[in-house]
């Protein structure tokens, strides 16, 4: 029985329960001795109860005091935390357990930017990844071991991360030497690995979460080995996610092939129930649409009465979306899928620094122009805010993108 496990040698609270167990008995033979005071008026047997009541509270204060010392040292997540830590994060747990069930919809850096943000708000998230990645350490994994690339979804499990900066640092570490070990991250072939050994890619995910103590879950779109392919304005066609992009042509629109794959249970489950799905951000083309081209994803999110939201991009993207406005991102998503496909788009106001643009210019990447009639006129909110993070790079602001998007959410609520 489970009971007896307490009693195994050197869990150390035998000798606690014996001493409670023994100042009880004190505590009783005093009880029996005050009932015979009481009838025999005896002052030597008050004085023998009362120092009895003393001893036997002692014990019991002392074997108390020693077992709640064994609990909190066993729940102690470090030897460095005291008990008031301990407390705050159980506290924290709590909090974030009644956040809102936030889907987030994507692939790329982007998504994983998104996560580290929603994570200080909620402990419900579900990332919903691509698996159609063709480039890199994933590309070669996916055409040498024939298994679904495993980057991107790395790179959330890592932004979802409760582990040690150690542990995350390790799943990250890409190695620059070596043959065939060359351009491969860890992670990747952690996830790789562990695919191989349960048979199962859900299952390798789910065991890598456990290792990063994720908050949240990461679930791939499809199981289905699925190709993107990419019908450009001039008429010609390219097959693959690094070759669509490598083209820098305008994409007339994209597919999955195969058309008719599946989307997993959980992921359909997850949009069903969420409060808020979030679409982006990151590549429009090759991160965010592949996902809705599923459609069991697309009909769940239609269907479910969640909040949902487009993250414009901040800069077009050389390749997918140069001299794209806005409202551009948005009739490309609705062009893919549905009129009624998001109800709010959030853009960025922030001023970006010449020498900035100039850099990004010379690699023909330039602003997203906020066009928020256009927008609206398509029956979108438009919510904007200074939203990012601008050092050497142009990206999104973890923090102030998060705040942005759940302080919107409880203003939708009232």
């Amino acid at each position: 029985m489970k009971f007896f496990r307490w009693f195994y040698p050197g869990i150390g609270i035998k000798r606690w329960v014996i001493l409670a167990a023994f100042g009880l008995g004190c505590m009783v033979v005093v009880g029996l001795s005050a009932v015979k005071t009481m009838s025999q008026h005896s002052v030597l047997l008050a004085s023998f109860a009362t120092a009895f009541l003393i001893f036997g509270i002692f014990l019991v204060y002392t074997a108390l005091k020693n077992i709640v010392r064994i609990f909190v040292r066993a729940l102690m997540p470090a030897p460095s935390e005291d008990l008031a830590n301990l407390v705050y994060q159980s506290r924290k747990r709590n909090f974030l357990a009644r956040g809102p069930r936030v889907v987030v919809i994507g692939g790329g850096t982007g998504l994983s930017v998104l996560l580290q943000g929603i994570k200080a708000y909620t402990n419900n998230i579900t990332a919903v990844v691509t698996v159609t990645d063709t480039g890199g350490s994933s590309g070669r994994l996916r055409d040498e071991l024939d298994i679904l690339p495993p980057g991107d979804i790395r790179n959330c499990l890592v932004a979802l991360a409760d582990a040690e900066p150690l542990i995350r640092d390790l799943f990250q570490y890409r190695f620059e030497e070596g043959q065939g070990l060359k351009g491969h991250s860890f992670g990747n072939l952690f996830i790789t690995a562990l695919s191989m050994v349960t048979g199962d890619f859900e299952k390798a995910i789910r065991e890598s979460s456990k290792v990063l103590a994720i908050r949240g879950r990461v679930l791939p779109s499809t199981l289905d080995k699925v190709t993107l392919v990419g019908e450009f304005a001039d008429g010609t066609v390219e097959e693959g996610e690094t070759k669509i992009t490598d083209a820098r042509k305008p994409l007339k629109r994209i597919l999955l092939r195969p058309a008719n794959c599946r989307a997993t249970e959980e992921t359909i489950e997850a949009i069903q129930n969420a409060d808020l799905i979030v679409m982006g951000p990151g590549s429009l083309y090759t991160s965010i649409l592949p996902n809705l081209l599923i459609k069991d994803i697309l009909n769940a999110v239609l269907e479910c009465d969640a909040y949902k939201v487009l993250i414009i991009n901040a800069m077009t993207q050389p390749g997918e979306t140069e001299g794209y406005t806005a409202y551009d991102h948005l009739r490309v998503l609705v062009s893919h899928t549905d009129p009624h496909i998001v109800d709010a788009c959030f853009v960025s106001t922030q001023l970006i620094p010449a020498e900035i643009l100039e850099r990004y210019r010379k690699t023909h990447s330039h602003p997203v122009e906020v066009d928020a009639a256009k927008i609206r006129e398509q029956g979108c909110e438009v919510i904007d805010g200074e939203i990012l993070r601008i050092d050497t790079q142009v990206r999104h602001d973890s923090a102030k993108l998060a705040k942005r998007i759940i302080d919107q959410y409880f203003e939708v609520l009232r």
